[in-house]
Protein backbone atom coordinates (compact mmCIF):
# COMPACT_ATOMS: atom_id res chain seq x y z
CA UNK A 1 0.00 0.00 0.00
CA UNK A 2 1.49 3.41 -0.51
CA UNK A 3 0.47 7.02 -0.21
CA UNK A 4 -2.11 7.34 -3.18
CA UNK A 5 -4.32 4.18 -1.42
CA UNK A 6 -4.59 5.60 1.84
CA UNK A 7 -7.38 8.36 1.41
CA UNK A 8 -6.54 11.78 3.23
CA UNK A 9 -8.49 12.38 6.36
CA UNK A 10 -8.98 16.25 6.85
CA UNK A 11 -10.49 16.75 10.88
CA UNK A 12 -12.21 19.85 12.32
CA UNK A 13 -11.21 20.44 15.61
CA UNK A 14 -13.41 23.01 17.01
CA UNK A 15 -12.05 22.66 20.72
CA UNK A 16 -14.46 24.99 22.90
CA UNK A 17 -16.43 26.90 19.90
CA UNK A 18 -19.61 27.10 18.75
CA UNK A 19 -23.05 26.62 20.45
CA UNK A 20 -25.43 23.73 19.07
CA UNK A 21 -27.23 26.44 16.99
CA UNK A 22 -23.51 27.73 15.58
CA UNK A 23 -22.75 24.44 15.04
CA UNK A 24 -25.45 23.56 12.91
CA UNK A 25 -25.27 26.62 10.60
CA UNK A 26 -21.12 26.14 9.80
CA UNK A 27 -22.03 21.91 9.16
CA UNK A 28 -25.22 23.60 6.72
CA UNK A 29 -22.51 25.84 4.99
CA UNK A 30 -20.08 22.93 4.77
CA UNK A 31 -22.14 20.91 3.19
CA UNK A 32 -22.85 23.14 0.57
CA UNK A 33 -19.35 24.09 -0.28
CA UNK A 34 -17.90 20.74 -0.83
CA UNK A 35 -19.00 19.16 -3.52
CA UNK A 36 -19.04 14.85 -4.20
CA UNK A 37 -15.42 15.05 -6.20
CA UNK A 38 -14.52 16.64 -2.76
CA UNK A 39 -15.95 13.58 -0.76
CA UNK A 40 -14.33 11.18 -3.64
CA UNK A 41 -11.01 12.54 -3.03
CA UNK A 42 -10.68 13.59 1.05
CA UNK A 43 -12.60 11.97 4.10
CA UNK A 44 -14.02 14.75 6.15
CA UNK A 45 -14.79 15.05 9.73
CA UNK A 46 -15.93 17.23 12.26
CA UNK A 47 -15.26 17.65 15.86
CA UNK A 48 -18.01 19.63 17.83
CA UNK A 49 -18.13 20.05 21.66
CA UNK A 50 -20.09 17.27 23.35
CA UNK A 51 -23.33 19.76 23.45
CA UNK A 52 -23.07 19.81 19.71
CA UNK A 53 -23.00 15.97 18.99
CA UNK A 54 -26.59 15.62 18.67
CA UNK A 55 -27.61 18.66 16.95
CA UNK A 56 -24.66 17.67 14.15
CA UNK A 57 -25.50 14.09 14.03
CA UNK A 58 -29.75 14.82 13.23
CA UNK A 59 -28.43 17.29 10.34
CA UNK A 60 -25.94 14.76 9.05
CA UNK A 61 -28.41 11.93 8.96
CA UNK A 62 -31.65 14.36 7.88
CA UNK A 63 -31.26 14.27 4.16
CA UNK A 64 -32.73 11.65 1.79
CA UNK A 65 -29.01 10.84 1.43
CA UNK A 66 -26.78 10.72 4.56
CA UNK A 67 -24.22 13.55 3.99
CA UNK A 68 -20.80 11.91 4.12
CA UNK A 69 -18.90 14.01 6.57
CA UNK A 70 -17.99 12.02 9.42
CA UNK A 71 -19.19 13.04 12.93
CA UNK A 72 -15.86 13.20 15.33
CA UNK A 73 -15.47 13.81 18.95
CA UNK A 74 -12.65 15.88 20.67
CA UNK A 75 -12.22 13.40 23.82
CA UNK A 76 -13.75 10.59 25.55
CA UNK A 77 -13.13 8.81 29.35
CA UNK A 78 -12.21 4.92 28.65
CA UNK A 79 -14.79 3.99 31.52
CA UNK A 80 -18.35 2.57 29.83
CA UNK A 81 -19.87 3.95 33.04
CA UNK A 82 -19.44 5.58 36.60
CA UNK A 83 -18.87 7.98 38.67
CA UNK A 84 -16.99 10.10 36.86
CA UNK A 85 -18.38 13.82 36.94
CA UNK A 86 -18.20 15.94 33.65
CA UNK A 87 -16.71 13.05 31.74
CA UNK A 88 -17.98 11.05 28.69
CA UNK A 89 -18.33 7.58 27.94
CA UNK A 90 -17.03 6.27 24.56
CA UNK A 91 -20.35 3.92 24.58
CA UNK A 92 -22.74 7.40 24.30
CA UNK A 93 -20.94 8.71 21.73
CA UNK A 94 -20.64 5.47 19.62
CA UNK A 95 -25.15 5.65 20.65
CA UNK A 96 -24.30 8.95 18.48
CA UNK A 97 -23.03 7.40 15.37
CA UNK A 98 -19.76 9.13 16.50
CA UNK A 99 -16.76 7.74 14.09
CA UNK A 100 -13.45 9.34 14.99
CA UNK A 101 -12.44 10.72 18.52
CA UNK A 102 -9.55 12.27 18.95
CA UNK A 103 -6.92 10.83 21.89
CA UNK A 104 -4.34 12.36 24.02
CA UNK A 105 -4.76 16.31 22.26
CA UNK A 106 -1.73 18.20 23.60
CA UNK A 107 -3.97 20.69 25.55
CA UNK A 108 -5.07 17.73 26.89
CA UNK A 109 -1.96 16.28 28.14
CA UNK A 110 -0.36 19.66 28.84
CA UNK A 111 -3.33 21.20 30.31
CA UNK A 112 -5.40 18.47 32.01
CA UNK A 113 -2.45 16.88 33.09
CA UNK A 114 -3.30 13.53 30.44
CA UNK A 115 -0.98 10.57 31.01
CA UNK A 116 0.31 8.09 28.67
CA UNK A 117 -1.64 5.61 30.20
CA UNK A 118 -4.68 7.19 29.96
CA UNK A 119 -4.41 8.40 26.57
CA UNK A 120 -3.88 4.50 25.78
CA UNK A 121 -6.75 3.42 27.94
CA UNK A 122 -8.60 6.10 25.68
CA UNK A 123 -7.35 4.79 22.34
CA UNK A 124 -8.39 0.77 23.32
CA UNK A 125 -11.83 2.09 24.51
CA UNK A 126 -12.46 4.07 21.27
CA UNK A 127 -12.01 0.72 19.53
CA UNK A 128 -13.95 -1.34 21.72
CA UNK A 129 -16.60 0.51 20.90
CA UNK A 130 -16.48 0.36 16.87
CA UNK A 131 -14.98 3.91 16.83
CA UNK A 132 -11.37 5.38 15.13
CA UNK A 133 -9.14 6.76 17.85
CA UNK A 134 -7.45 9.74 16.30
CA UNK A 135 -3.76 9.45 18.41
CA UNK A 136 -2.26 13.19 18.99
CA UNK A 137 1.43 13.47 19.67
CA UNK A 138 4.13 16.11 19.81
CA UNK A 139 6.74 18.08 21.59
CA UNK A 140 6.82 21.34 23.39
CA UNK A 141 9.30 24.44 21.90
CA UNK A 142 11.96 23.85 24.30
CA UNK A 143 11.70 19.94 23.36
CA UNK A 144 12.70 20.67 19.83
CA UNK A 145 15.30 23.26 20.70
CA UNK A 146 17.01 20.90 22.49
CA UNK A 147 16.88 18.01 20.34
CA UNK A 148 14.26 16.19 22.12
CA UNK A 149 11.28 15.57 19.12
CA UNK A 150 12.75 12.27 18.23
CA UNK A 151 12.41 10.75 21.93
CA UNK A 152 9.10 12.48 22.87
CA UNK A 153 7.58 11.37 19.38
CA UNK A 154 8.29 7.98 19.57
CA UNK A 155 7.18 7.70 23.11
CA UNK A 156 4.30 8.96 22.96
CA UNK A 157 3.03 6.95 19.78
CA UNK A 158 4.66 3.74 21.74
CA UNK A 159 3.03 4.48 24.67
CA UNK A 160 -0.33 5.56 23.12
CA UNK A 161 -0.59 2.33 21.22
CA UNK A 162 0.51 -0.64 23.59
CA UNK A 163 -1.18 -3.59 23.88
CA UNK A 164 -2.88 -2.96 20.20
CA UNK A 165 -2.87 -5.75 17.35
CA UNK A 166 -0.83 -4.67 14.40
CA UNK A 167 -4.33 -4.66 12.17
CA UNK A 168 -5.93 -2.46 14.66
CA UNK A 169 -3.04 0.00 14.16
CA UNK A 170 -3.13 -0.11 10.70
CA UNK A 171 -7.31 0.55 11.06
CA UNK A 172 -6.44 3.62 13.14
CA UNK A 173 -5.24 7.67 12.67
CA UNK A 174 -2.08 9.23 14.08
CA UNK A 175 -1.65 12.91 14.12
CA UNK A 176 1.66 14.74 14.70
CA UNK A 177 0.48 18.11 16.34
CA UNK A 178 4.03 20.16 17.32
CA UNK A 179 2.41 21.80 20.32
CA UNK A 180 4.71 25.01 19.63
CA UNK A 181 2.77 25.13 16.42
CA UNK A 182 -0.50 25.30 17.53
CA UNK A 183 -2.81 28.18 17.56
CA UNK A 184 0.24 30.26 17.63
CA UNK A 185 0.59 31.07 13.94
CA UNK A 186 3.81 29.23 13.10
CA UNK A 187 3.56 26.11 11.15
CA UNK A 188 6.40 23.48 10.74
CA UNK A 189 7.40 23.89 7.28
CA UNK A 190 6.43 20.72 5.00
CA UNK A 191 9.79 19.16 5.16
CA UNK A 192 10.09 19.45 9.22
CA UNK A 193 6.20 18.07 9.37
CA UNK A 194 7.10 14.72 6.98
CA UNK A 195 10.51 14.30 8.89
CA UNK A 196 8.76 13.31 11.71
CA UNK A 197 5.36 11.98 9.94
CA UNK A 198 8.24 9.71 8.66
CA UNK A 199 9.71 8.83 11.96
CA UNK A 200 6.01 8.00 13.41
CA UNK A 201 5.41 5.37 10.37
CA UNK A 202 8.99 3.94 11.18
CA UNK A 203 7.91 2.99 14.48
CA UNK A 204 5.05 1.67 13.84
CA UNK A 205 6.49 -0.21 11.39
CA UNK A 206 9.16 -1.59 13.93
CA UNK A 207 6.63 -2.60 16.23
CA UNK A 208 3.61 -3.89 14.30
CA UNK A 209 4.98 -4.22 10.92
CA UNK A 210 5.44 -3.13 7.37
CA UNK A 211 1.80 -3.60 6.70
CA UNK A 212 0.03 -1.94 9.67
CA UNK A 213 2.87 1.20 8.53
CA UNK A 214 1.32 1.48 5.02
CA UNK A 215 -2.24 1.67 6.06
CA UNK A 216 -1.63 3.73 9.31
CA UNK A 217 -2.91 7.54 8.30
CA UNK A 218 -0.80 10.19 9.83
CA UNK A 219 -1.96 13.69 9.94
CA UNK A 220 -0.44 16.72 10.43
CA UNK A 221 -1.94 19.50 12.72
CA UNK A 222 -0.70 22.73 13.28
CA UNK A 223 -1.72 25.72 12.19
CA UNK A 224 -2.55 24.23 8.73
CA UNK A 225 -4.14 27.37 6.65
CA UNK A 226 -5.67 27.31 3.07
CA UNK A 227 -2.71 28.65 2.34
CA UNK A 228 -0.29 25.71 3.47
CA UNK A 229 -2.75 22.76 3.27
CA UNK A 230 -1.08 21.64 -0.40
CA UNK A 231 2.33 21.88 0.49
CA UNK A 232 2.10 19.33 3.71
CA UNK A 233 -0.49 17.32 1.98
CA UNK A 234 1.93 16.89 -1.27
CA UNK A 235 4.26 15.27 1.52
CA UNK A 236 4.55 11.38 1.23
CA UNK A 237 4.18 10.45 4.77
CA UNK A 238 1.45 12.99 5.71
CA UNK A 239 -2.50 11.31 4.62
CA UNK A 240 -4.33 14.13 6.18
CA UNK A 241 -4.96 16.98 8.49
CA UNK A 242 -6.09 18.14 12.20
CA UNK A 243 -7.23 21.79 11.51
CA UNK A 244 -7.73 24.22 14.59
CA UNK A 245 -8.52 27.39 14.08
CA UNK A 246 -8.95 27.34 10.48
CA UNK A 247 -11.99 24.98 10.77
CA UNK A 248 -14.20 27.24 12.98
CA UNK A 249 -14.88 29.12 9.34
CA UNK A 250 -16.56 26.74 6.70
CA UNK A 251 -14.80 28.59 3.87
CA UNK A 252 -11.42 28.37 4.97
CA UNK A 253 -12.29 24.58 6.24
CA UNK A 254 -13.45 24.10 2.71
CA UNK A 255 -10.54 24.86 0.93
CA UNK A 256 -8.35 23.20 2.61
CA UNK A 257 -10.23 19.71 1.86
CA UNK A 258 -10.02 21.32 -1.58
CA UNK A 259 -6.19 21.46 -1.33
CA UNK A 260 -5.62 19.62 -4.44
CA UNK A 261 -7.54 22.20 -6.73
Amino acid sequence: MTKADRKPLVSGNWKMHHNHFEALQLVQKLTYLLTSDDHDAVEVSVHPPFTDLRTVQTYLLSEKQPIPIALGAQNCHWEEKGAFTGEISPAFLAKLDVQYVIAGHSERRELFGETDEDVNRKVKAILKWGMTPILCCGETLEERQSGATEDKVRGQVEAGLAGLKADQVGGLVIAYEPIWAIGTGHTASAGDAQAVCALIRRVVAERFGAEAAARVRIQYGGSVKPTNAAELMAQPDIDGALVGGASLEAEDFARIVQYRL
